[in-house]
């Protein structure tokens, strides 16, 4: 493998002479080998949408020629068109508040627009990962608001699944709504209700669920980009500042708003903590809906025998002919896990000191983790348990 020779304050290493990214990147790469799991796609492009929009406001403002700023671009336009995700390579759990990740993204940004400029990688003659791509900004300001937009896109595919199942449900409310069963309550029997009100019910609690995200969405897209370190605005001036946040919703689609308090919005993650606390209401009513449906559909002569829910796979290594549970049974563990996750998403946020919370990579980390095996289970539920459940 051929090296090239890059320098920063601790001194000189040998990188990869064909990777895209630097020196620090490399530092942050061996330092935080904790979870061998990389930046996930939706974070990555959401980071070129930032240095997108910090470039095109830069030239706005004058802070960099139109001839920098227009290579910036067109190297953060390539990403999002799915290159160079692979030279992404820190860990998303690290130390530095995630200063690895926004070097990672500096990096890969200033070596590819230096091609596209006619220079080498490594070389940063035309284009600095801290002069140019970073001008104006701070890791502070730059991974939280990438940060927002990632889960912003991800909170949006996961309640396209939710809709899905939420239709489901009403369907299933209007097949049964005159299958008259028993009521039960501290699981002996009560009074009558039919299998379709009971599936009105689940489709009305997954419905607040729906709407519960809308309201943490818009909670995630109040930003602080523009703060830079503190949010104080230290090296981002007022002309800057106003463009960033245009360019910013124009390129991710979304509406983008600057907070009202800078310095409160960059030493507080409780949008964060809100959007996770109605994950995990949604965990808490999925899984109480997925017990439901097992005690239901509990066999034999000393089951509730009420509904059939489709066999998928074999259910036992000894009995032949036994089917179980098993897609409620994984929605139960999902939901147990998000629910975890929100613990380890409450501690972190509350643990941030002062002006800057360090503990973000594994606040984003857990609410990644949150929305992709929520929508997944979600998605699996509707397919294999809810569409083909008969009476």
């Amino acid at each position: 493998m051929r090296y090239r020779i890059e320098r920063d304050s601790l001194g000189e290493r040998q990188v990869p002479a064909e990777a895209y990214y630097g020196i620090e990147t490399l530092r942050g790469k061996e330092n935080f080998e904790i979870t061998k799991r990389g930046i996930c796609r939706q974070l990555i492009k959401a980071l070129a949408i930032v240095k997108k929009a910090a470039a095109k406001a830069n030239i706005d403002a004058g802070n960099i020629s139109e001839k920098v700023g227009k290579a910036i671009m067109l190297a953060c336009d390539e990403i999002l068109n799915g290159r160079l995700h692979g030279q992404f390579v820190t860990d998303l759990i690290q130390g530095g508040a995630g200063t690895s990740i926004n070097m990672n993204a500096n990096e890969v940004i200033a070596n590819r627009a230096n091609e596209l400029l006619g220079g080498r990688k490594g070389d940063y003659d035309f284009v600095h990962p801290n002069d140019h791509v970073n001008f104006g900004q701070s890791t502070s300001d730059v991974i939280q608001t990438a940060g927002k937009i990632a889960v912003v896109k991800q909170l949006k595919k996961l309640q396209v699944e939710l809709k899905k199942l939420y239709n489901s449900y009403l369907d299933k409310a209007e097949e049964f709504k005159d299958v008259i069963k028993t009521g039960r309550t501290h699981l002996q029997e009560a009074l009558p209700i039919t299998l379709g009100q009971e599936f009105y019910a689940y489709a009305s609690a997954l419905n607040r669920d729906i709407k519960r995200i809308d309201t943490a969405i818009d909670a995630l897209l109040e930003v602080n980009l523009g703060g830079t370190a503190i949010g104080t605005g230290l090296n981002a001036n007022e002309k800057y500042c106003k463009k960033v946040i245009l360019h910013l919703s124009k390129f991710s689609g979304e509406d983008v708003r600057i907070a009202k308090n800078l310095i409160d919005a960059t030493r507080n993650l409780d949008a964060f903590g809100y959007a996770s606390s109605m994950l995990k209401l949604l965990a808490i009513d999925l899984s109480k809906t997925a017990s439901d449906l097992r005690l239901m559909a509990s066999s034999g002569p000393n089951g509730f025998n009420e509904i059939i829910l489709p066999n998928v796979q074999p259910g036992s290594s000894i009995m032949p002919g036994k089917f179980n549970p098993v897609i409620p049974e994984v929605v139960n563990q999902v939901c147990f896990y998000v629910m975890g996750l929100d613990v380890t998403v409450t501690k972190a946020i509350e643990a941030g000191q002062l002006e800057l919370n360090v503990f973000e990579p594994l606040i984003l980390m857990s609410l990644f983790e949150e929305i992709t095996t929520l929508r997944r289970a979600a998605r699996t539920f509707n397919n294999l348990a809810i569409t083909d459940l008969k009476v």
